[in-house]
């Protein structure tokens, strides 16, 4: 699946652009994924991780 952090699952939300007019459209806001090397079960591997869950300290960066 695209666009989900691979440690805490976090995914896109969907919302509306409303404009002036109030003409609404779907639109989404992605997380902010970074790809990075990390450290899972002791092996160096790539992971998709949200900007929050590096902050956090929840990986090991490898």
């Amino acid at each position: 699946m695209a666009n989900v952090c691979d440690l805490c699952g976090k995914g896109p939300q969907f919302g509306n652009n409303i404009s002036h007019a109030h003409n609404v459209t779907r639109r989404r806001w992605n997380p902010n994924l970074q790809t990075v090397k990390a450290l899972a079960n002791g092996v160096s591997k790539r992971m998709k991780v949200c900007t929050g869950c590096i902050k956090n300290g929840k990986i090991v960066k490898a």
